[in-house]
């Protein structure tokens, strides 16, 4: 279930006299596991290695995904990470983090560093209305022993809250591929109110996913553009709520 990919030890070492942080990305993969290929050329350059979950035989709606992120993490930490880079595989990292992930995990303690969520509407255009505009994901964090997590359910840091982790913006873009379709915006705001009913988990809900109201859209500028770049399938890549889902089937917490 778990598998992984890591560089020779080599790539590790600046010289003689300074090591290089070692940076290995974690991800699961269900209904999008064929974006991995693309994900995997888009971090090649930022990561020493990767760490993979194949959720794919899973059935109800939604694994565990908890299970998931400590499996992870306790995964990474033992191949000797530094630092963690947690990623999906429908998100694509902009140029320019090659060139300053060195500069970013040379700092000292425990840091998460976060990224500008660009949430595209089309491949080279994201949304920047609202709530839009203001979203950072901090997805880059000095790694830890994952029994230090405290996961409160959905939508979660994937780092501990109270461990002592200092949360800065780098200032760079992350993009989301899954909101440039219409329908997968629809289904993404279903299978989450299926999934926190009572909005225990994000109280403002989800209903402002599929609504486009006052939409404004941001090209991706020509300095900031990810690689490579996506042609988009108009599938999916979760499930799908409306091909039969029984209400008491997949809740959080089960596989």
């Amino acid at each position: 279930m778990i598998s992984s990919n890591i560089k020779p030890s080599m790539s590790r070492w600046k010289s003689i006299f300074k090591r290089r942080q070692k940076v290995i990305a974690v991800f699961s993969f269900r209904f999008d596991a064929h974006l991995v290929p693309d994900l995997l050329a888009n971090i090649d350059p930022i990561v020493d290695g990767w760490i993979a979950y194949d959720d794919r035989l899973s059935t109800g709606v939604f694994s565990n995904e908890v299970e998931r992120r400590r499996a992870l993490i306790g995964a990474a930490r033992n191949a000797g990470a530094d630092w963690i880079l947690a990623v999906d595989p429908d998100e694509r990292f902009e140029g320019s983090v090659s060139s300053q992930i060195s500069e970013l995990t040379s700092r000292k303690g425990r840091i998460a560093w976060g990224f500008n969520f660009r949430e595209l509407y089309a491949p080279d255009s994201y949304r920047i209305d609202g709530i839009w505009g203001a979203k950072i994901r901090y997805c880059l964090f000095r790694a830890f022993n994952p029994s230090e997590r405290t996961d409160t359910g959905l939508h979660d840091l994937w780092y501990p809250r109270n461990a002592g982790f200092k949360e800065m913006r780098c200032g760079l873009n992350l993009y989301h591929l899954k909101m440039i379709d219409p329908g997968r915006r629809a289904a993404r705001r279903d299978l989450y109110s299926f999934l926190d009913p009572d909005r225990r988990d994000q109280p403002i809900g989800y209903d402002y996913l599929a609504d486009e109201t006052g939409v404004r859209l941001e090209p991706i500028p020509q300095d900031r553009q990810y690689h490579p770049p996506h042609m988009d399938d108009g599938g999916l890549w979760m499930f799908d709520l409306g091909a039969g889902a029984q209400a008491s089937e997949g809740r959080p917490g089960q596989s």
